[in-house]
């Protein structure tokens, strides 16, 4: 049966998707580090407080935000920003910003912004979803979060109709033969034009560099010295810009579930497929230790992947039965499967989808892949994957023809019998994108800056374990300061783990930094 609502909430986290993966930007090359974050007027602008309104369909829909404990109710607002940092007395777009007060108004220490990754994921509506965990935080902390540009409720780039995206989505994104691949390379096309009539000359102007001035503003408008923050996967690239752009501003800052900074696309996505493998091998293993109380056949990590290669191979040639008249295909079973991996606590989730997919019924993993494509039961889409897919193509230069993408197929499917071929395929996502790319990397260096938390998960699917000692690197000497959570699951702060919350908590509510290598299991 499909999972609930509230579940793919949970599930909907955030980083570079399989149909999506990284791309780039040609909008800020004339920005000038130096520049100040904000026109006088901008900086001086008041924000206008009032109680949120139920989620955009870009948002991805719903109720308004409840009340949290205690009765403290989330408040909405927007911020004027320039459409063009280099040219920050320009046109002005709005970000649809969010927070809930702090609890303790003696003892408080300003704003905790967060981003929740993607790109794309909207933080207006994901910053409720998520508040239990940061409820410790909120007792000296405003929490805030917003809708970047581009995201949700902040200008949202639409590629596509609902009914095209059923379409789009349910494609064959691992062509078979020439056929196959002019049917990709003719959606990709559609799909990117589709992109540009919609968002126009904003399309431009939705990369991570962009957003990062966004922040510096929006910090001087909340009246804050600095900027507290908190990322988390793709967020975790948008702090480390900007520590990069404004080192002198930042507060406390925690990196969770951290981007390799150094890594390209082909890197990345290589790092990707590596990394959703180990997370399926973690998966396989705990069904075999599990004997018989598992559903899945199979006596060996080995065996249990090759019934799910096996099933996928079946899905390419005939899908079954999915929800509605929707059938389940190969490529978005292989997106629920992801989906799934991203938490430990949905591992019994794939365990059941898998199991029901292979009796003929695909409404499990269909709900799965939903999930991630920001697809409602009503049938309406978030803007999730179009956002990520215009900021990607903004901010990385790399561009991989389908012919280009299936040269490298080998090195992917010896990373991952399970996610090589569509890690692989997917470097050609941008490839007709109408606008240039911005970085080969984004630059993270951050001298003069204060003490940066940088805490990676060995069992990370989507952000591997590397891109932490990567990030902390990148970030220069005295700044970057590792801790290592021995775990499953996207993310270590939310998993659940005493040692990691308490660390982090200890950081960012007293300003205690734990030794650089401290290790959480």
């Amino acid at each position: 049966m499909p999972i609930s609502a509230a579940q793919r909430a949970a599930l909907l986290t955030a980083t570079t998707v399989l149909l999506a993966a990284g791309c780039s930007d040609g909008g800020d090359e004339a920005a000038d580090p130096s520049t100040p974050s904000g026109s006088a007027g901008l900086s001086a602008q008041k924000l206008s407080w009032a109680p949120c309104p139920a989620p955009s369909a870009a948002e991805g829909g719903g109720e308004p935000p409840s009340a949290l404990p205690g009765g403290t109710a989330w408040e909405c607002s927007f911020l004027q920003t320039p459409l063009d940092w280099s040219v920050p007395e320009g046109e002005t777009i709005e970000l649809a910003l969010i927070r809930a007060r702090a609890r303790d108004k003696d003892r408080r220490i300003g704003s905790l912004v967060f981003n929740f990754g993607g790109p794309g994921g909207s933080g207006v509506t994901g910053l409720p979803g998520f508040a239990p965990d940061y409820e410790t935080l909120r007792g000296r902390y405003d929490l805030v979060s917003f809708d970047p540009r581009g995201v949700g409720r902040s200008e949202p780039v639409e590629c596509a109709t609902d009914k095209e995206l059923d379409a789009y989505y349910a494609l064959d994104f691992t062509p078979d033969d020439e056929t196959e691949e002019r049917t990709l390379s003719d959606a990709q096309k559609k799909y990117a034009a589709g992109c540009e009539k919609d968002a126009g000359p904003a399309l431009p102007h939705v990369g991570t560099e962009n957003a990062a001035r966004d922040m510096d503003l929006m910090r001087q408008v909340l009246g804050d010295d600095k900027l507290h923050y908190f990322g988390i996967s793709y967020g975790t690239e948008l702090g480390g810009v900007y520590a990069h752009l404004f080192p002198k501003n930042v507060g406390r800052a925690l990196f969770d579930a951290v981007v390799d900074p150094e890594a390209g696309v082909e890197e990345g996505a290589l790092g990707q497929a590596k990394g959703f493998q180990l997370a399926l091998d973690n998966f396989a293993r705990d069904c075999v230790d599990r004997g018989d109380e598992c559903a899945l056949p199979g006596t060996s990590v080995a065996e249990v992947e090759s019934f799910v290669t096996e099933l996928l191979a079946a899905l390419d040639k005939k899908p079954i039965a999915g929800i509605g008249d929707r059938k389940l295909t190969q490529t978005q079973a292989t997106n629920g499967i992801a989906q799934a991996l991203y938490s430990k606590e949905y591992w019994k989730y794939l365990e059941q989808g898998l199991d029901a997919a292979d009796g003929g019924d695909g409404a499990l993993l269909l709900s799965l892949s939903d999930s991630m494509n920001g697809r409602g039961q009503n049938g309406s889409y978030s803007n999730i994957q179009a956002a990520n897919a215009a900021i990607n193509c903004v901010d990385f230069k790399e561009r991989y023809t389908l012919g280009q993408a299936k040269e490298r197929l080998g090195e992917f499917r010896e990373a991952s019998p399970v996610f090589g071929d569509f890690m692989g395929w997917a470097l050609s996502s941008c490839s007709q994108w109408p606008v240039a790319g911005t970085w080969d990397h984004p630059d993270v260096s951050a001298p003069g800056s204060a003490p940066i938390l940088v805490v990676g998960n060995t069992g990370d699917p989507a952000t591997p374990y590397a891109g932490a000692r990567s990030m902390v690197k990148a970030l220069g000497q005295g700044v970057g300061v590792e801790l290592t959570f021995e775990g499953e699951g996207h993310g270590a702060y939310n998993s659940g783990n005493a040692c990691v919350k308490k660390a982090v908590d200890a950081y960012l509510l007293e300003g205690k930094v734990p030794p650089s290598g401290t290790v959480c299991k």
